[in-house]
């Protein structure tokens, strides 16, 4: 067990690098489920071993409480301890302690012991051994003693201790009284109980191993990546080139997913195909694969410009490693091109070198880079005053009217120079101009041209504000008491300019022009902290104009104040978090925060005491600090980088405590970060498995708006899952999420809840909740006069709880299906995918389809098979389906529109397996009619569904079940006009549909065996059948409980029974 913790699971630390906790990993989630089955399994498996007394106790933070030890448990002063004790030294084998007012520790001294912990827990057990792993990094030191350690390299201790227990075992023999014998007997437990720990041990690194390696896959850029690389290393010189060619094979079109494998062909994994030739060998095949690269079998000799894709030899995780095996040329050369690649970078200035440093966090790591940026800024300083001298000479260039009116022309006029230099240089924007050079990986993090306007905004107000209010005069001359001012006066500066409106633009603009921000932030340099205090306050609230704040980022200001997080003293540190919260809400700045560790140390922040009890002095200053690094944290969790930053320094736990408390200054932040970072599904795990979902349903009854509107957003984002909408509902957060319907004027919080009702309809238990607080009512009167965002969610809601009968009619009666109707002319994409769902729900009750039908609701749905967007396409398709069924004229319907038929046989050429899966289930719904089935067929519906028939992929692909099972039943329906059974049999549909038999999906044996059997109506299609093996796959369908399944697979086989017969009487005639 201590193997597996210490190098298969995966730890965080919100210290440092001490007092590290679990990450909610799936893989460590997986660990914890197998060590807590383990633990509940022993004692049955091992009676004897399970009894045995640790050598010290296991001991860890519990969620128990007194009330839940019955049975064999007493009082002792404040603690519950076990009536069973050790029997060397008395002490009971279980021990609750009370810590404080809400926490408790339990101490435990046998596994025996840790199954009932385990028991009495019930749904918090995994949390119970999350608790106990934290606290106990080598459990196996605390059972048998120190001698079983976990330890780097060889563990001979059990060779060593069987030694002990042999040679014990030979003295107790020669002794007459068998003295010893017990400690023998106790050694030997202490064996066995190591033996299955080890064979634990084992089975945690194997299925680590397991799922670690499951999930290195390739992707479409992975592979484009890789053949760019050896693209630009490929030519015909043999002396400098490592290959002559690498070339794509095919037609060169790319899909929207990447890949430039046929569609057929991604089904089985594959990305792309490579034509490579080496200079030594003949050309290489190569397919790219999600699973590795390999060499196919090349070209087809029987099928001219095809590949034969059949697997030859083993698969690589690199193409470079595969072409090595290849070709012994290119193994030699590419070693070469690697070292001409490393003298290169040699000759690169640093300032190049250092922008290819990746991205990392270590407090050593950025001192060594600000070291080495010291260097390139002299370096580059010196060349722009050498520059400088030279432009001087050549032409004296005028101060602009703003300086002048300042009197500033002197002070300026060389920043002014410099600054035109900058602009000169377009390699390096002046905008990227910081502290520290930002690496070349994120320099497209922030868009060019936003920047330029902003540029320009502020240069056509400087123009136009010729005269400028006083408040500009008065900051100026406290600007020059700061750079010239001893301490004293500098404070008194400081006190001075913060009496002005810092809120207004004007002041935050001006502190600006006049070089006070630079001040400003060389003051945090300082060692005073008063001048520290002064300068973070003003910088707080300039902060808070989205010009400033790329002004602080450009002048390194981040840097300055991550840094001071580290400082003694709370007051700073609580204003340094809160104007990093104001100056991260632009990725540039957020990214700087996480280059310098500034995560680390905002995490660290939120470490205080429990925030229950008396509230002293001393702790409401820890509760602010840590209210301000939730800020900081909330602003820079928008970044995917810095979530995952985040979660490995241990913020989840520190957030999740924070949460209880009732501080709602602090729980806005705590809980905004939350829903934030709920965007990831290792947050989603955590919230759930911290028991966050609790206090999220608690705080949605708070009376604070905003507070309300973060926790259903929360919900709204962590619903996905069936685990959380269970526990919404089980700690009742239904009821206060449908009263919040009634917030109609706040909107921001009326989509929050809409979203979260949406999510949470998702699962049939809350339906049943959601119709007793009769929520449809109130959501049907949100469908008019609401902001986009609202109405997704209202109508995804609406969709949801219309998948039960009553919710349907109650709908028609609130009067829900005309609005639901109008909103299909809209243009939001998420929004109609939507409210088709919601309009092919209500369309299942055939009053409904009556309203539908009369507001020509079906001509929008079929107009919508026009959109561009995919999942519009499929959403409209899927709705079609039930207006067919429940229309009174259906087939007249559905030739009334112009146009209609051939727009949805025309969409089995799309790439996207859910539009084909819907149009394929609409397709068989429109042949029921006779005439329409003649209409499609003569657009070609025949040879389009036969090509799609090859669909075969993995068995497991549900996706890919869903696309068979309707294609096939749109081939059974389409087979009952003319020759098309005998169309499908030429176009070699019929044995890639005898493979569909063998999936495990019993709806696509039912569709699959009705195909087959209209087209076992034709002689030729039932040799196909027969030679395809589809007698054997019938027989067991035969036995089927399904009837329609039972009636099909017998008509196949008697008409390919019929044909035999008919065939041996005609050879013996």
């Amino acid at each position: 067990m201590g193997q597996a913790l210490q190098r298969a699971a995966q730890w965080t630390s919100a210290k440092g690098g001490s007092g590290g906790k679990l990450e909610f990993t799936k893989l460590n989630e997986d660990l914890l489920n197998t060590i807590m089955n383990w633990v509940e399994g022993f004692g049955s498996k091992y009676p004897e071993e399970t009894k045995l007394v640790f050598k010290t106790p296991l001991c860890w933070s519990t969620t128990l409480r007194p009330d839940k030890l019955t049975g064999g448990y007493t009082e002792k002063g404040e603690e519950m301890v076990a009536t069973q004790t050790s029997e060397k030294d008395g002490t009971p084998l279980l021990t609750l302690k009370k810590v404080s007012t809400n926490e408790y520790t339990v101490a435990v001294m046998s596994l025996e012991y840790c199954e009932n912990v385990l028991r009495m827990a019930g749904d918090q057990k995994l949390m119970e051994v999350r608790s106990c792993l934290e606290a106990n990094r080598d459990p196996a030191t605390n059972m048998l003693g120190d001698r079983f350690a976990t330890v780097e390299g060889d563990d001979n201790s059990i060779y060593r201790f069987i030694e002990e227990i042999t040679k014990e075992i030979e003295q107790a023999a020669k002794q007459e009284g068998g003295e010893g014998h017990a400690d023998v007997e106790e050694k030997k437990l202490q064996l066995k109980l190591q033996l299955q720990i080890n064979r634990l041990d084992q089975q945690l690194l194997q299925q680590s191993i397991q799922q670690i390696t499951s999930e290195v896959r390739l992707t479409p850029p992975s592979v484009d990546g890789e053949v760019n690389i050896l693209q630009q290393l490929s030519g015909y010189d043999e002396e400098k080139n490592c290959l002559e060619s690498v070339e794509y094979w095919g037609d060169g079109y790319v899909f929207q997913n990447g890949c430039r494998a046929q569609p057929w062909r991604q089904l089985h994994g594959d990305i792309c195909y490579l034509q490579i030739k080496p200079h030594d060998t003949a050309y290489v095949y190569v397919t790219a694969n999600t699973s590795g690269y390999y060499c196919n079998s090349g070209v087809d000799p029987n099928k001219v410009g095809e590949l034969d894709y059949t697997k030859q030899g083993d698969s690589y995780r690199e193409l470079v490693t595969l072409l090595k095996e290849k070709s012994p040329k290119f193994s030699e050369m590419i070693e070469k091109q690697a070292f001409a690649l490393k003298v290169k970078e040699k000759d690169e200035t640093m300032m190049i070198q250092k922008e290819a440093k990746p991205d990392q966090e270590g407090d050593d790591y950025n001192r060594e880079r600000s070291q080495d940026h010291k260097l390139a800024r002299q370096y580059s300083k010196d060349k722009d005053t050498k520059q400088k001298s030279k432009t001087q000479k050549k032409k004296k260039l005028e101060p602009s009217l703003k300086w002048r009116a300042l009197g500033m022309e002197e002070y300026k006029e060389g920043d002014r120079e410099k600054e035109k230099k900058v602009m000169k240089k377009k390699t390096v924007p002046a905008r990227m101009k910081s502290k520290t050079p930002i690496e070349a990986e994120d320099s497209f993090s922030e868009s060019s041209s936003e920047s330029e306007e902003e540029e320009e905004a502020v240069e056509r107000r400087s123009e136009t504000n010729a005269d400028l209010p006083s408040e500009y005069w008065q900051i100026q001359k406290l600007v020059k008491y700061l750079k010239g001012g001893n301490q004293t006066a500098t404070i008194i500066a400081l006190c001075s300019m913060r009496d002005f409106n810092l809120a207004q633009e004007t002041c935050q603009l001006a502190i600006r022009d006049v070089g006070g921000l630079e001040v400003l932030i060389n003051l945090l340099d300082t060692e005073e902290i008063k001048c520290k205090i002064g300068s973070l306050k003003i910088l707080k609230e300039i902060s808070r104009n989205i010009q400033i704040r790329r002004a602080i980022a450009d002048l390194g200001g981040l840097q300055t104040m991550v840094k001071i997080l580290r400082d003694p003293d709370k007051d700073l540190k609580c204003l340094a978090a809160e104007t990093i919260a104001n100056v991260a809400k632009f990725r540039r700045a957020r990214r700087t925060v996480r280059q310098h560790g500034g995560i680390k140390k905002l995490v660290g922040l939120l470490d205080c005491a429990p925030l229950t009890g008396h509230m002293t002095a001393e702790l409401e200053r820890d509760v602010q600090v840590a209210r301000c690094g939730a800020l900081a944290l909330w602003s820079c969790s928008k970044s995917t980088k810095n979530k995952e930053s985040m979660r490995k320094a241990g913020a989840i736990p520190l957030l999740a405590k924070l949460l209880k408390s009732t501080h709602e200054d602090m729980l806005i932040p705590v809980v905004g970060t939350l829903q934030e970072c709920a965007s990831e599904p290792s947050y989603r795990l955590a919230i759930r498995t911290e028991g966050m979902i609790e206090d999220l349903v608690k705080n949605l009854k708070s009376a604070d708006p905003e507070l309300q509107m973060h926790c259903a957003s929360a919900i709204f984002k962590c619903a996905e899952e069936k685990e959380t909408r269970d526990l919404v509902r089980q700690y009742g957060g239904l009821d206060p999420l449908v009263a919040l319907l009634q917030q109609s004027d706040n909107k921001e919080l009326l989509a929050a809840a809409t979203g979260a009702i949406w999510k949470c309809a998702i699962s049939t238990e809350n339906v049943q909740r959601f119709q007793d607080l009769k929520a449809i009512d109130l959501l049907v009167g949100l469908l008019n006069n609401q902001p986009e965002e609202v109405l997704v969610n209202v109508v995804g809601a609406l969709g949801e709880l219309a998948k039960e009968t009553p919710n349907r009619q109650s709908i028609r009666k609130a009067g829900g299906i005309s609005p639901l109707v109008n909103l299909l002319t809209g243009t939001n994409q998420a929004l109609l995918v939507n409210v088709t769902k919601a309009v092919g729900q209500c369309a299942e009750e055939q009053e409904n389809m009556v309203i539908i039908d009369r507001l020509d609701g079906v001509r929008l749905l079929w107009s919508l098979l026009k959109n561009q967007n995919p999942d519009v396409q499929a959403s409209a398709a899927w709705a079609i389906c039930p207006c067919i069924e429940n229309a009174k004229d259906a087939g007249e319907m559905v030739r009334s529109f112009v146009g209609g038929l051939e727009l949805i046989v025309s969409l089995l050429k799309s790439e996207h397996k859910e539009v084909l899966a819907s149009v394929c289930a609409a397709i068989a719904n429109i042949a029921k009619d006779e005439e329409n089935l003649a209409v499609i067929t003569d657009h070609g519906v025949v040879p389009m569904l036969a090509k799609l028939t090859n669909t075969y992929g993995k068995m497991s692909d549900k996706t890919n079940d869903k696309l068979r099972r309707h294609l096939a039943e749109a081939i059974a329906r389409c087979c009952n006009w003319g020759n098309n059974r005998v169309a499908f049999g030429r176009e070699g549909a019929v044995a890639p549909l005898v493979r569909y038999l063998k999936s495990s999906d019993e709806s696509v044996h039912r569709s699959t065996a009705r195909a087959l059997f209209q087209l076992s109506k034709h002689p030729e299609n039932c040799i196909t059948m027969h030679e395809s093996g589809v007698v054997k796959f019938l027989m067991e369908m035969v036995g089927s409980s399904d009837e329609d399944l039972q009636e099909a697979a017998a008509g196949c086989i008697g008409n390919i029974r019929r044909l035999a017969l008919a065939n041996e009487k005609a050879r013996y005639s």
